[in-house]
């Protein structure tokens, strides 16, 4: 069982920035690929971004393709997503998750067991 923490969420306006952070409570993260969806009132949750086990790959939906980038540092056991040029349209709870299916040509579907609980992003415009 993997247990998993968002932070770094927040209000910021359009133009800005905000890194988020997701921890692991085990070191068996290292062995898991993770991602990040977010869901906005009234949706259904989407993907936003995805990274291999080994951080060398990466997958994002192209709704923010060239704004964020996804990380990972697994001797911290952590994974980031640094969010530029925010747009309101991307105010929603942002979660990760770990465990799931990457493919480089698919994305990241299925999405693993594990979810964090959510950090909410606000973009104001």
């Amino acid at each position: 069982q993997v247990q998993l923490v968002e932070s770094g969420g927040g209000l910021v306006q359009a133009g800005g920035s905000l890194r988020l952070s997701c921890v692991a409570s085990r070191r068996t993260f290292s062995n898991y690929a993770m991602g990040w969806f977010r869901q906005a009132p009234g949706k259904e949750r989407e993907f936003v971004a995805a990274i291999s086990w080994s951080g060398s790959r990466t997958y994002y939906a192209d709704s923010v393709k060239g704004r964020f980038t996804i990380s990972r540092d697994n001797a911290k056991n952590t994974g980031y997503l640094q969010m530029n040029s925010l747009k309101p349209e991307d105010t929603a709870a942002y979660y990760c998750n770990a465990g799931g299916y990457y493919s480089g040509s698919y994305g990241y579907n299925p999405p693993g067991d594990y979810w964090g609980q959510g950090t909410q992003v606000t973009v104001s415009s």
